[in-house]
């Protein structure tokens, strides 16, 4: 097996979640500091938490994800070790980042768990690494971000193929009369309208969202299909992306449509934001409609999605070409021609609560 040149590591960085019940509360507590979240939004959203023993199945999927991603490297030979850190909840990366500064690693690639441009799909993360690096102060490795892979076939694939096998979970009456509707997380108008270099127009990560929805669904063979959005979070008088999938499910049952398959193109594992606000008040919602409902699964599960990651090492290591369909450009720190520019993704100024 031969070292990577140029890297002595890769750092998979994530969102983060709690493992035990009495990590809930300040796990959402990270998550919103500096927001103004009211504390009863916080209290409906820990219930939600409690709904599954107050354990996120965050952590658990990307320990899973890193040990394929460990026997694929090994398949390719390529001596990586790996690392994993989190934003929001241990293990935190700063503490992280402190272990393999312990462990001699100078240069790191570093794995987002977030496919998307925009400010908290990629800027976000870039903030991650530079406050861990300065909270490790001298001798910090230097880490850079794989690029944005939105478009990548081998994604695009996994994708195509959970909804194939989510129709076929469907009563066979309506399992060749679905509507496909991808789905995923919303943020506020502005932020969308700051995503991406300020030379691109903005709105990159809706952008993004629209064309990998587009790609998987010929994939799929499906010509229409709906994109809308879900988990919004903020006050009701700031917009933010919509329609959302419950109100969706309305519309479409006043159409008529008797079944539904969501795709939630966009999240890489099951995270609760997608076992609840799909698994749970999505599902009841089409119950209630009397439609019936199969959710695609995610692609963090299937081997294509490591066999990715390592084409994603590839390009930096200089032995693979830049793979993506999609026609609205990816960002990112590698040799592409596209890298994250200055003030690109910027956080909108948040509006202070009345």
């Amino acid at each position: 097996m031969t070292t990577s040149p140029g890297y002595d590591a890769l750092l998979v960085l994530s969102f983060g979640g709690p493992e035990e019940p009495a990590h809930v509360r300040p796990f959402l507590e990270n998550v919103t500091r500096g927001r103004g979240v009211p504390p009863e939004r916080l209290d409906a959203v820990v219930e939600h938490y409690m709904h599954f023993g107050g354990v996120s199945p965050i952590n658990a999927l990307n320990r899973d994800i890193i040990a394929e991603i460990e026997t694929e490297l090994a398949a390719a030979g390529i001596d990586l070790p790996i690392y994993f850190g989190n934003r929001n909840w241990h293990p935190m990366v700063e503490d992280t980042v402190a272990s393999m500064r312990a462990d001699g690693v100078e240069r790191a690639l570093v794995f987002p768990t977030s496919a998307w441009g925009g400010y908290s799909g990629c800027r976000q993360y870039h903030e991650d690494i530079a406050r861990a690096r300065d909270a490790v102060g001298d001798g910090a490795p230097d880490l850079t971000k794989i690029r944005q892979y939105y478009d990548h076939p081998l994604m695009i694939g996994a994708f195509a193929d959970a909804i194939a096998a989510a129709a076929a979970e469907l009563p066979e009456p309506v399992r060749t009369q679905f509507r496909l509707v991808f789905t995923a997380h919303s943020i506020p108008n502005a932020a969308d309208a700051n995503a991406g270099p300020p030379q691109d127009g903005g709105q990159l990560y809706s952008r993004q969202v629209a064309e990998a929805s587009r790609l998987v669904a010929a994939a799929a063979g499906i010509d229409d299909y709906d994109l809308v959005w879900q988990s919004r979070s903020g006050p009701p008088q700031v917009p933010w992306l919509e329609p959302d999938i419950c109100d969706h499910l309305d519309a479409l049952s006043d159409k008529g449509v008797e079944a539904v398959v969501v795709c939630p193109i966009g999240f890489v594992s099951d995270h609760l934001e997608v076992v609840w606000d799909l698994d749970t008040e999505a599902e009841e919602k089409a119950r209630e409609l009397n439609m019936a409902f199969a959710r695609a699964a995610t692609p963090g599960t299937d081997t294509r999605f490591a066999k990715m990651v390592v084409e994603l090492i590839g390009e930096h290591l200089g032995d693979g070409t830049v793979r993506g369909t999609g026609s609205v450009p990816r960002y990112g720190s590698t040799l592409n021609g596209a890298r994250c520019a200055l003030h690109c993704c910027e956080q909108p100024t948040r509006p202070s609560r009345p």
